[in-house]
């Protein structure tokens, strides 16, 4: 299957539902129009209660990556240019750059290997590449 979590990883089990959707997308493994499981037949195949997989769901609906369309299913969106929220999106992914580059930091990495790690994470997540070597 193309989705899969850990029920022992620190990160709750919805946000690793909502965290590998995204990254499907991201990498082209789902497509715009491309029709998700129901809710029932995802808690199946990975394992987990019904309500968690909802839960995964509102969130990626929230976030304009998925729509539910009653009667049909769910779909992957187009992703949106200017989302309605697109100003908090980009503060978040802005802190989350900066904690990243306060690590690399305390971790002895110069700037360009930074930069070096965020370009080859970024082909990884397209499916590029790996991050072995990084």
């Amino acid at each position: 299957m193309w989705l899969q979590v850990d029920p022992r990883a620190p990160t709750p089990v919805y946000q690793q539902i909502v965290d590998g959707v995204k990254a499907a997308v991201a990498a082209g493994w789902l497509a715009p129009g491309d029709r998700l499981p129901s809710v029932r037949d995802l808690a199946v195949a990975l394992a987990v209660n019904h309500n968690t997989v909802a839960k995964a769901y509102q969130e990626l609906e929230r976030s304009r990556v998925i729509e539910v369309i009653r009667g049909r299913g769910t779909f992957v969106t187009r992703p949106s240019r200017t989302p309605p929220d697109a100003a908090e999106r980009m503060e978040k992914l802005r802190d989350a750059l900066r904690l990243a580059w306060i690590e690399a930091y305390h971790l002895g990495l110069t700037d360009a290997e930074f930069e070096r790690m965020f370009h080859q994470a970024g082909e990884a997540a397209r499916g590029r590449a790996d991050m072995e070597g990084v």
